[in-house]
């Protein structure tokens, strides 16, 4: 698995060929449709391009605007992050929020920690040292599924901020994972891409079978990761 944002499986996706002028029009019709919308499904080539990066496409109003629609589709989903593409804008934008309830125990295991609101624009991570941990995760554009995922347990994020400025913060734990998860979907890369295989489930059977704080059950129930520490 690459430990950064470019795709893993050595093709790398293909920049959205999309106009300032396009995604105006897309980000308008979004926005004056007068409800939610939908959170686009895998299959749709808006998952699989990179989307293009923000240089002031629409104006602050309509910045402020997107992001608070983006909150607001992700809290009803409900999820922890949803990238622009997810609701078919081809732009680097994300938003990314952690504050739910989870047991004490899990979120111990996990280093799960609650991540007020941001938004994110033209995102980038490196992982922070060697270390890395693996769990289950799922994906608001692949519904009823969940996979594991090996990612860089610390990560240095650069991005930019709604107000212009160029910002740098590092992540660890759940935290790190959420915004490795966000940013890859902005280069059109799905979890699935840096999953194992062999740990994929469906919801019923994941809940059933393998919810447990960490991977060890799963790793032995279902023969991935031989030989890894246990995440």
């Amino acid at each position: 698995m690459s430990p950064d944002s470019r795709n893993p499986t050595g093709h790398e996706a293909s920049i959205a060929d999309v106009s300032a002028e396009r995604i105006q029009e897309i980000v308008d019709q979004i926005l004056n449709a007068g409800v939610l919308p939908p959170i686009v499904q895998v299959g749709h080539p808006v998952l699989r391009q990179q989307a293009v990066p923000f240089t002031g496409q629409i104006d602050d109003g309509e910045l402020g605007r997107l992001i608070d629609l983006l909150r607001r589709v992700m809290h009803k989903a409900p999820g922890v992050g949803l990238a622009a593409p997810q609701i078919g804008i081809p732009l680097q934008l994300a938003v990314l929020e952690d504050k739910f309830d989870v047991d004490p125990e899990v979120a111990a295991v996990r280093g799960r920690e609650a991540l007020p609101f941001f938004a994110m624009l033209n995102p980038r991570y490196e992982p922070l040292g060697t270390a890395q941990r693996a769990f289950y995760e799922g994906c608001l554009s692949l519904n009823g599924l969940q996979a594991a995922v090996l990612r860089p347990e610390s990560v240095r994020l650069d991005f930019t901020a709604v107000d212009g400025t160029a910002q740098q913060r590092d992540f660890t734990g759940w935290q790190a994972r959420i915004v490795q998860h966000e940013t890859d979907h902005l280069h059109g890369i799905i979890y699935l891409d840096r999953a194992e295989l062999r740990s994929l489930s469906s919801n019923a059977e994941y809940s059933e079978r393998w919810s447990q704080p960490d991977i060890t059950h799963a790793r032995q129930g279902l023969g991935f990761l031989p030989g890894e520490p246990a995440g």
